[in-house]
């Protein structure tokens, strides 16, 4: 699904991550990479393979874009180092677009790490009347595009059938992104007026209005 927002050209794709067209940024928000080997590591029932989904859908989504900047809005990496680190440095490897990182609050991995692989950091990004950042952020004369939230969004049908969907998240000013990694959970929002929220389904983005 195609949006504009201030007159720029945004791309919501299914796996959570959108393209800005003008400016050849792949925006991706909380991958928590790590994660998963945290988990296995302390005994949860985690499918090894949920390790390698994570970096087959990313190198999917880099290259259905081939962006110029691949830009993560934070949460990149769960906690510490871990046996994913190695992955990563293999996945930039074969990336052949700039990186840059929105740290967010699981970001504590040394800033150094990330500069030894070329990996730019920011606590924030303005560019083009556009504030990037982690958490969700009111700054005027800036659309703020963040994540942090994970949001989600229930669908009701008929008798008491719900659906959970992750979805983007739009407010007058600010559009909040899905988390894009595995086993990362979802934050029910509820649309209040003027609010609109971007349901994804595993083939489409469906936009969702208060009516």
């Amino acid at each position: 699904m195609t949006i504009n927002l201030k007159n720029q050209t945004f791309e919501l794709h299914p796996s959570g991550a959108t393209f800005w067209k003008e400016e050849g940024i792949l925006l991706i928000s909380d991958v928590h990479l790590g994660k998963i080997s945290h988990f296995r590591k302390f005994g949860s029932a985690v499918p090894h393979k949920a390790i390698n989904a994570n970096f087959l859908r990313l190198s999917e989504v880099v290259g259905k874009f081939q962006p110029k900047i691949v830009c993560f809005l934070g949460d990149l990496f769960h906690s510490d180092l871990n046996n994913e680190w190695r992955l990563f440095e293999n996945w930039l490897s074969f990336v052949e677009a700039e990186v840059v990182l929105i740290a967010g609050n699981h970001d504590i991995i040394s800033p150094l790490k990330y500069e030894e692989l070329g990996v730019k950091i920011h606590s924030e990004w303005q560019l083009n009347g556009f504030l990037l950042t982690h958490h969700p952020e009111n700054r005027t004369d800036f659309f703020n595009l963040c994540g942090h939230i994970h949001p989600g969004y229930r669908l009701n049908g008929k008798g008491k059938q719900s659906l959970k969907l992750p979805c983007f998240f739009r407010r007058k000013d600010q559009l909040i992104f899905p988390a894009f990694g595995e086993f990362t959970g979802n934050f029910m929002m509820k649309l209040n007026e003027g609010e609109k929220a971007y349901a994804i389904t595993q083939n489409e983005v469906i936009l969702i209005k208060n009516s």
